[in-house]
Formats: C-alpha cells, structure tokens, sequence
C-alpha cells in the first residue's frame, strides 16, 4: 500500500521517532474502547498491513504478531464502560489514546493520529483523518486496538455467554439487540449508550 504520511514525512516535520497511535470500539453498546500507540523502525514494509477493518480476522491476527516483534516499541491500552458512561465515549477514547502513548518504552518526538482532534498527548501530534489508512504507524496501531479488543470481547463472551460478544463484539448488530431484549443489560454493557437508544436500564 502506498502510505502518505510516513517516516520521511516525520524527518520533514524535524522529527526521527514517531508513534501512530488509533482505537478501536468506538462505537459499540458494550465493552472499553481500546487505543495503542506504536513506532516503526524507518523504512520498514510490513505486507498486507492496512487499516484493520479492511483486513480479514485471521490476517489481523496474523499481523499483530509482525508488528509486535518488528516494533521499535508499542503500547495497548484501554478505557472501559464505567468511564465511558462517566466522561463521554470520544473523551475515554482520548484517555486510552493517552495511556497507550505513556505506555511506550520509548518517548516519541510526535505522534500520527487517526481522526481530526487532538488528544492532548503532551507531544506535538498531527491528526490524519483516515489516517489508518494513510499511515503505516497508524495501520499497526489500528490492528494492535482491533484485534486487542476483539480478544477481550471474546473473553467476555465466556462470561456473559448469553449476549453472544464473540460474534458481534458488542457492535449493534440484530442479535445484540435481541440478547438485550431477553437478558436485559450487563455490568460491562454502556448504559449511557444504551439509555440514547432507550433500551431498559434493568
């Protein structure tokens, strides 16, 4: 894939160590949205490495074990539904995007973030709307967030079996919605998400 923002964009900006940094989980009914931050060696190809939701499951999977051994360091981190319910989706989203960031072994110059707004990361950040599929930092970090998440959901699913979250990930799918409709809503199920959409609290 051919990437506009990339190490040679970074060393344009007068800056040589740089992290992409993206979430997955934005939007659905239950569950953390993840972040992580990641920072590539210069000039590296990783093939097949795009945004992750235009990459298949098993080569998610398959790139999550590249980009974490070809790393110069990468971070994974989350907000969960308690303080999504509490402070409002896009700014747990920016919580997660911070502690991915402070959780890199190496302190980055500047960061690549996906989407239009600054989360206030403490360096100079440029934000790319679309940037997973712009960045190849950005493009690892998305898949470090997807398929993160998409594990702890599964997780979930041993749990809450009955809300089926290793098949939608807690998205607002027809069997979600179904679940909700005959269990009634979890601990880990967003109430403040759940309350704009006036499905019953309990």
């Amino acid at each position: 894939m051919d990437f506009q923002f990339d190490e040679k964009t970074a060393q344009g900006l007068g800056y040589r160590l740089i992290c992409g940094i993206d979430e997955a989980g934005r939007g659905p009914l239950a569950g953390p949205v993840y972040a992580a931050a990641v920072i590539l060696p210069a000039g590296i190809v990783i093939e097949g490495l795009d945004d992750s939701k235009k990459v298949p499951p098993k080569k998610r999977e398959q790139l999550f074990e590249v980009i974490c051994g070809e790393a110069l360091a990468y971070s994974i981190a989350c907000a969960d539904e308690s303080e999504i319910d509490r402070i409002n989706i896009l700014q747990a989203t920016f919580v997660a995007m911070r502690r991915a960031a402070e959780g890199l072994t190496l302190r980055p110059q500047a960061a690549f973030v996906d989407g239009s707004l600054d989360p206030s990361l403490g360096i100079p950040a440029l934000c790319i709307v679309k940037g997973d599929s712009k960045s190849p930092s950005i493009a690892a970090a998305s898949i470090l967030a997807k398929v993160s998440r998409d594990r702890f959901m599964e997780g979930l699913d041993e749990k809450y079996p009955q809300y089926g979250f290793a098949q939608h990930k807690g998205y607002p799918t027809k069997l979600h919605y179904e679940r909700l409709a005959q269990y009634g809503v979890s601990p880990v199920h967003r109430r403040s998400f759940l309350k704009k959409l006036g499905v019953p609290q309990e």
